[in-house]
């Protein structure tokens, strides 16, 4: 008996024209393109995961500057600071201390700025 396989190259088909959807034009009707289309995607999603991490911490070390300069400090001088005062605060709990919690930021900064004095 021979092998019939239209079965697997349909299922195939559907697998790719599915994670395809949303696309526009032949890049969701059509299975070539689509497979292009899905092959690509799932790269750029591959690499972004990994620049989604750096991005979010640039604008963390932005926003810890930011707030560290308006109590006087450079942001070198109040990451050692805390460091070397023991202080193990990671910088997306900082950038939100920046944000939300102005005075608890603050009042960190005054730690950092007198232990070096």
């Amino acid at each position: 008996m021979r092998v019939k396989r239209g079965k697997t190259a349909h299922k195939r088909h559907k697998k790719y024209l599915k994670m395809a959807k949303g696309f526009r034009g032949g890049r969701s009707k059509l299975y070539r393109t689509a497979r292009e289309a899905v092959e690509r995607s799932l790269c750029y999603a591959y690499r972004d995961r990994r620049q989604k991490k750096r991005e979010f911490r640039k604008l963390w070390v932005i926003r810890i500057n930011a707030a560290a300069r308006e109590c006087g400090i450079s942001y070198s001088r109040f990451i050692n600071g805390l460091s070397q005062a023991g202080i193990d605060l990671n910088r997306k709990v900082l950038a939100d201390m920046a944000v939300n919690e102005k005075a608890a930021f603050a009042r960190l900064a005054d730690m950092v700025k007198s232990r070096a004095n």
